[in-house]
């Protein structure tokens, strides 16, 4: 704006020397709406920088709050991946023991009904069916005592009842993980179930302190990754 002035000057001086020069009237009035005129540009040229200025810090705030979600979204995605990988090579594993002299004697559960009960509950899960996949997964867990898939039980019945609003007994799956299989592929994830669980019950502290713990247990998880974006530290 300031640089604008000397010249709108510029441009009235030759019309005010001119007013002098032959007594105004008619040429004061065109001086008088040329200054008016210049003045009402200025000051939109002046709003439309104010408004371009707050349309850009909305935009980089939607796009701040689009690139957290998206990093929450790929978090998800890559976890579920990792149990889908885990339940195939558990499943591949439990069939070729059964398959293995002997085996068959061994298995005190079919293999093949467990897996099928497992697979069931998740996909009562993915069908966004809460309720239903929580008492699927306790099921599991009260029939399959010695299941090698127990640790991805209690994880997936920790999502279910937090997605639920069962968030006590979402915690008490997560921790059961923690106490038992703190080395499990599932546990950071479980770390960070347990860390939304708690801000969900109201204990922001407790959470960012399980935040921490994840960074500092599994440092190089997808979990952990998550953790500090939320903890906002690299």
């Amino acid at each position: 704006m300031k640089r604008l002035v000397p010249l709108a000057a510029l441009l009235i001086l030759p019309t005010v020397a001119s007013a002098q020069l032959f007594g105004g009237g008619e040429t004061q009035r065109q001086v008088d709406e040329l200054r008016e005129n210049v003045n009402q540009r200025l000051e939109a040229s002046s709003r439309a920088q104010l408004e371009l200025s707050s349309q850009n810090e909305l935009l980089r705030a939607e796009v701040a709050r689009l690139r957290g979600q998206i990093e929450v979204l790929m978090h998800e995605v890559e976890s579920l991946k990792q149990r889908q990988r885990d339940f195939y090579v558990d499943l591949d594993d439990r069939l070729r023991r059964l398959e293995s002299p002997g085996g068959a004697a061994q298995s005190a559960a079919d293999p093949a009904a467990e897996s099928a009960e497992y697979e069931t509950a998740l996909n009562l899960l993915k069908d966004g069916k809460h309720r239903e996949a929580l008492t699927a997964f306790d099921g599991f867990i009260a029939k399959y005592t010695n299941s090698g898939f127990l640790p991805g039980a209690h994880f997936w019945a920790g999502n279910a009842a937090l997605q639920a609003k069962e968030v006590a007994t979402a915690a008490n799956h997560f921790n059961t993980i923690l106490a038992r299989w703190p080395a499990d592929a599932v546990a950071p994830d479980a770390m960070l179930g347990l860390a939304n669980s708690q801000q969900a019950l109201g204990d922001a502290k407790a959470s960012q302190r399980t935040l921490q713990s994840v960074v500092e247990r599994y440092p190089e998880s997808t979990a952990a990754k998550a953790a500090r974006q939320r903890l906002g530290i690299r």
